[in-house]
């Protein structure tokens, strides 16, 4: 009688956390159905006007438009991308908070900062790498080098007069320029700013020599003749400056660096609602005028599931901790 009462007490608890599940289900799908009722936020962990953010107005826009929402673009730069990063990592799991971030914020930093405010891997749910973008070595064009053997020989004679900008610490064009150190013996100075426009606006100025900057807001100024292009990242060239070498072939075997760019929701997102926004960039980063827009600016469309995207990003965590490790680049 007592294993009876047992067991019936036991089948009415697991009856009763299978309707509460059941009723969870529902719910989220409820809540999926509705979504989105109202506008979105897309974090930019850089300033206005540098490539995170000339991306994530492309791809928001037309995100926007196929969920039928606005979504707003919020600018919060610093740390090398990590003070907007932390500040999406903390907003609400309810699908209106997402974060376009970068192989700086997720798999360069944890490598450069002791410690950082957010965890990559435990706080975002990743959707879709969004693009590769090369970057693209330019000087200011009253400098006296015009390639790469040119500027090395520069930099070996005057020690630390060779400026470099990037976006921030542990930005991918500050991890090219001291990559570029270790492996041709140059000695070149790193000046952080809060975001490529500034950056790029200094060297405009010739406040700073050169920079290993992102192709697209750098390309517009090589285009006007501003700015001087000496070599792209890349292994191979780009289409979009097919007159410039890479600089490896330019003299420094076996360089490579690309920067990528990515879209993530807040971790404890709903399920369907995770699903409903891959569908949507999906569909979005398929689009040719979209992948139009971008390969204008020197990048490249990637469209991966969040399972291959999680999987890069470990890879590519792995890869550039050791580059980090090996060019001895520290913030």
């Amino acid at each position: 009688m007592f294993a009876s009462r047992t067991f019936t007490r036991r089948t009415g608890l697991k009856t009763l956390a299978a309707a509460t599940l059941a009723v969870a289900g529902m719910g989220s799908a409820l809540a999926a159905d509705a979504y989105p009722d109202k506008p979105l936020t897309m974090i930019v962990p850089f300033s206005a006007g540098g490539t995170t953010d000339i991306l994530a107005r492309i791809v928001g826009q037309a995100l926007g438009q196929e969920l039928g929402q606005t979504i707003i673009i919020e600018n919060k730069p610093g740390a090398g991308g990590n003070i907007g990063a932390q500040q999406a990592s903390r907003a609400k799991a309810d699908g209106y908070t997402l974060f376009m971030g970068t192989v700086g914020t997720h798999a360069i930093n944890q490598a450069l900062y002791k410690k950082l405010p957010y965890d990559p891997a435990k706080d975002f749910a990743p959707l879709s790498r969004v693009a590769n973008v090369p970057n693209l070595l330019v000087a200011h064009p009253s400098r006296p080098y015009k390639t790469v053997q040119e500027m090395i020989a520069y930099a070996k004679k005057h020690p630390g007069e060779v400026t470099y900008g990037s976006p921030g610490s542990g930005a991918s064009p500050h991890v090219s320029g001291a990559l570029f150190q270790s492996m041709t013996g140059a000695e070149l100075t790193h000046v952080p700013y809060k975001g490529s426009a500034p950056a790029i606006s200094d060297l405009l100025g010739n406040q700073i020599a050169v920079m290993f900057d992102n192709m697209p807001s750098a390309i517009q100024h090589v285009r006007s003749g501003k700015l001087r292009p000496i070599a792209v990242t890349t292994a191979k060239r780009s289409p979009e400056l097919p007159d410039v070498p890479t600089i490896a072939e330019a003299g420094v075997p076996g360089y490579e660096a690309t920067s990528w760019f990515g879209l993530w929701a807040v971790a404890g997102t709903p399920a369907p609602i995770l699903t409903k926004l891959q569908t949507a960039l999906t569909k979005v980063l398929k689009d040719p005028a979209v992948a139009k827009k971008i390969a204008d600016q020197g990048g490249e469309v990637v469209i991966e599931t969040p399972a291959q995207f999680d999987a890069f990003i470990k890879s590519e965590a792995a890869k550039w901790g050791k580059v980090v490790k090996e060019s001895g680049a520290e913030v």
